[in-house]
């Protein structure tokens, strides 16, 4: 009876069957069974809440996994997730808490370091855990903005900003939007900026914007209102050897059925300490610096491509066929220095 009388009410919106009960000594008894049916609800709302919430947070600890290196970055995402989690069980609760929004965010660093990757990666994150309501990323730079005469720029910019709400507008080289002159008064890339940080108090989209450290420099000192938007600075820094054998192990273990590389696997004598000192061995600093997360791709395309150099027509063996040697990644990262 009183769990029909329940059911009846809660379809009304904010409404429970408390707020229609008169006052008086009859109503008391009533009144009490009625919370303690309201109180085991919003118990069994949490802990189906808590079970959803295990499963989210695996995802995200699966998803950080794909991540090589940003430790302080890895870190934040959890505290931005399990701060979103916890909310859900407080509401599941009936606690009122306000709702979050998401910083923007600066992501500083050399090319091939993974900010493409991780903003994509983060759209899919900030969309699980429910702080998003979309995991699309637009992925713009300067000529997706900047129109090339006056009163082009504005309708440019605002089109994108709109295809980018619900989700992450990720601004790559956001230094070419800030003229090296100042007194080029013919460069519309400070406009494309204001645009973008006129709605960056709407809370509808998420914005970072990526760069090299020293030229996103301008891009800080640009606006006066740029620190207090941007409120988190990620850096991204260059890899080592043995980051890169990290990545080149992730890269195998995760391809996609469409990939060059699909099916192949790398020979036990390829562990990560080999690989890095394979790299180590056969890339100068300066090309690693420059390359970083750029050295994988041609690096394993050219070693799928010396492993069916190497193989005779007559070769049988399943094993062998999709195999790449350590010495395939040797001739792949010579190939890259030619």
């Amino acid at each position: 009876m009183i769990v029909t009388y329940c059911r009846m009410y809660e379809m009304q919106e904010g409404m429970t069957p408390i707020n229609h009960l008169s006052q008086g000594p009859g109503n008391e008894k009533l009144r009490e069974l009625l919370n303690r049916h309201l109180e085991e609800q919003r118990k069994r709302k949490a802990i189906e809440a808590c079970g959803q919430t295990k499963a989210k947070m695996d995802e995200l600890e699966n998803e950080l996994s794909k991540i090589v290196g940003l430790h302080e970055l890895k870190q934040q995402l959890r505290k931005w997730a399990k701060g979103m989690l916890l909310d859900e069980r407080r509401q599941a609760l009936g606690l009122k808490v306000g709702a979050r929004r998401p910083p923007h965010m600066a992501f500083l660093g050399n090319p091939g370091t993974g900010k493409t990757m991780v903003a994509r990666i983060l759209g899919k994150l900030l969309h699980m855990v429910g702080i998003l309501p979309t995991d699309k990323v637009m992925e713009v730079q300067r000529t997706d903005l900047v129109g090339e005469f006056v009163g082009h720029t504005g309708p440019k910019t605002r089109r994108k900003i709109q295809e980018a709400e619900g989700g992450i507008l990720f601004v790559d080289e956001a230094y070419r939007l800030i003229p090296m002159q100042k007194s080029d008064d013919k460069d519309y890339g400070l406009e494309a900026l204001e645009e973008i940080m006129s709605v960056m108090d709407s809370g509808k989209i998420v914005v970072i914007f990526a760069g090299y450290s020293e030229p996103m420099k301008r891009v800080i000192s640009s606006n006066e209102g740029f620190c207090r938007r941007v409120t988190k600075f990620f850096h991204f820094e260059n890899f080592s050897s043995k980051d890169l054998a990290k990545i080149y192990h992730l890269k195998m273990t995760n391809q996609a059925d469409s990939s060059l590389l699909y099916g192949f696997k790398l020979s036990p004598s390829c562990s990560i300490d080999a690989v890095a000192a394979l790299i180590a061995e056969e890339t100068t600093e300066k090309q690693r610096k420059e390359m970083n997360g750029g050295l994988v791709d041609p690096m394993l395309v050219n070693a799928r491509e010396n492993l069916d150099l190497r193989l005779s027509f007559e070769c049988i063996d399943s094993d062998e066929l999709l195999t790449i040697t350590l010495e395939d990644l040797k001739v792949g990262l010579q190939l890259l220095s030619k």
